[in-house]
């Protein structure tokens, strides 16, 4: 192994640039890019979804993601319901002005998963989705 090859500073290095690109999105005007990052997460789920799936998909302590839903529920992109089966579950549903965003949304995520993997190999790839699984799995 290369002496300056660490692991740590190339991830590092990644995600700072992904965010600068995510900050820079068309969406930009109207919310900031973590918001656009949780709105894009939240368009693409197919199951319900509570603050806990925000923490655990965002890396988020539960103070910072109360104060990101807040900010999101204020701006009324998201709507916080209660679930009846539990009081303290509050179900997070996006709200019309959200979906009007959904197709520039998935379009600068689509191009910029486009833009990161272009000239990789499937298999490249696959090898990608083991190796980061287990560096997270090492880090938890």
């Amino acid at each position: 192994m290369h002496h300056d090859q660490h692991a740590a500073r190339y991830v590092s290095k990644l995600s700072n640039k992904l965010r600068r690109r995510i900050d820079a999105f068309s969406t930009r005007g109207q919310m900031s890019g973590s918001q656009g990052r949780v709105l894009h997460f939240l368009l693409a789920q197919r199951d319900e979804v509570y603050q806990k799936d925000i923490e655990d998909e965002f890396s988020l302590r539960p103070s910072t993601a109360t104060e990101l839903l807040k900010k999101m529920e204020r701006d009324g992109l998201i709507r916080r319901e209660a679930v009846s089966r539990d009081a303290r579950l509050k179900r997070i549903v996006v709200t019309d002005k959200a979906l009007a965003y959904r197709q520039a949304v998935m379009a600068d995520i689509l191009g910029l998963e486009g833009e990161l993997t272009r000239g990789i190999a499937p298999e490249d790839m696959d090898v990608f989705f083991r190796v980061m699984e287990q560096m997270l799995d090492n880090m938890r």
